[in-house]
């Protein structure tokens, strides 16, 4: 590779790859949000109706079980996913399972602020999966589906028992409408509205499952539990919570933006479409690196490879040695921004130096394949400095 790489001709028509908040849906204008209940109560009778057409939409995308809640809490995934370790944890041990920087912010959660005495702790490196065989979902376990800042995924959840006498937690910010769930093996589900559907910040989703339910309902945690955490009261499910009664108040016009992006996903298809088109930004990926020397997946093993959260990094066939190879993927980073064909594509703060590119539904293929061309473009720029 050198320098000699020529500018390539077409540019992506839209340079936003960023892992969150993402690119909005194709399309997308101001326009979108004109039916915004603005000045009015979201406790109004049409402001519960707004919020009860994201928590209907949302579950019949996803399809979700009858009998599993859906609502809408605060402080987007990472609010959902607290509310959850504060409210249901505490009865069992617990598995917590971390593999980059999300998870492991769970097992601070757990070990250092709620202080559990009972916890296990299993790791792994950036690009790999802990060992799964070694859970036990007769405890509790938390875990990220997908690893939004290593780029790993879950394969798939056999290693749940159906018969399980603990809860599943599951953070799926960067999974929820790009992959499958399978929901009977999952107790307890967040993500937030800026990821796969391109949505704001600040609000959550939170899925509950009769078993999660049930332990709402009977176990009372040793901690003191903020009013924004709660959802019993009396030692029973605050019910209205999900049917649109939200804890706090939302933004009426975030919540506009969330309807809009799910009729969206309705018409080009639902969950599949959202799925193929993430499949599709992956395989973009896949081909070229399969054709390129010196670049490779974070990830060692395709099947636990993200096609949201897309992470690569330099190979061992890239001749750049010490910090010229550290720096390189920042470097490339921002001079793709300098041209606008790319933004916020650099990895991970905590992560291994590399790429991070989004490939989520509302990411178009046709831009995923123009930029590939502009990152050879841009190695062969640093390679030459």
């Amino acid at each position: 590779m050198t320098a000699n790489v020529p500018r390539p001709d077409q540019r992506p028509a839209n340079p936003l790859f960023s892992s969150g908040p993402c690119a909005k849906r194709p399309g997308w204008s101001p326009a979108a949000l004109e039916d915004a209940l603005l000045g009015r109560s979201h406790r109004s009778t049409p402001g519960k109706a707004k919020l009860k057409e994201v928590i209907d939409r949302s579950r019949a995308i996803l399809g979700l079980p009858d009998d599993y809640r859906l609502a809408i809490v605060p402080a987007s995934d990472t609010g959902a996913v607290e509310m959850a370790l504060w409210s249901l944890l505490g009865a069992r041990g617990v598995d917590m399972l971390a593999w980059e920087s999300f998870g492991k912010g769970w097992v601070t959660d757990v070990a250092k602020q709620l202080k559990l005495e009972d916890v296990r702790v299993i790791e792994a490196d950036y690009g790999l999966l802990p060992n799964l065989d070694a859970v036990d979902t007769d405890r509790d376990v938390v875990f990220t589906w997908n690893g939004t800042t290593s780029g790993v995924r879950v394969p798939d959840a056999d290693w749940i028992a159906d018969d399980r006498k603990g809860l599943t937690i599951c953070d799926a910010t960067s999974a929820a409408f790009a992959m499958d769930l399978p929901w009977p093996k999952l107790d307890v589900v967040t993500w937030s509205w800026q990821k796969v559907l391109g949505g704001e910040g600040a609000h959550g989703m939170l899925v509950l499952s009769p078993r999660a339910v049930e332990r709402l309902e009977s176990h009372s945690p040793a901690w003191p539990m903020p009013k924004i955490f709660r959802l019993t009261k009396g030692g029973k499910l605050i019910e209205g919570v999900f049917k649109g009664e939200t804890i706090n108040t939302p933004s009426m016009l975030c919540v506009e933006d969330a309807i809009d992006s799910l009729k969206w996903a309705e018409d080009i298809g639902g969950l599949r479409g959202l799925i193929d088109r993430s499949q599709q930004n992956l395989e973009i990926v896949e081909d070229w690196v399969a054709r390129t020397n010196w670049i490779e997946f974070l990830p060692n093993d395709p099947a636990s490879r993200s096609s949201t959260s897309i992470c690569l990094m330099l190979s061992d066939k890239c001749p750049l040695e010490g910090d010229r190879r550290e720096t390189a993927p920042k470097r490339m980073a921002g001079l793709l921004e300098k041209e606008g064909i790319a933004l916020d594509i650099n990895g991970y703060r905590d992560a291994p130096p590399g790429l991070r590119i989004w490939g989520g539904a509302t990411v178009e293929p046709s831009n995923m394949a123009a930029l590939m061309p502009w990152l050879d473009w841009a190695y062969a720029q640093i390679l030459a400095e």
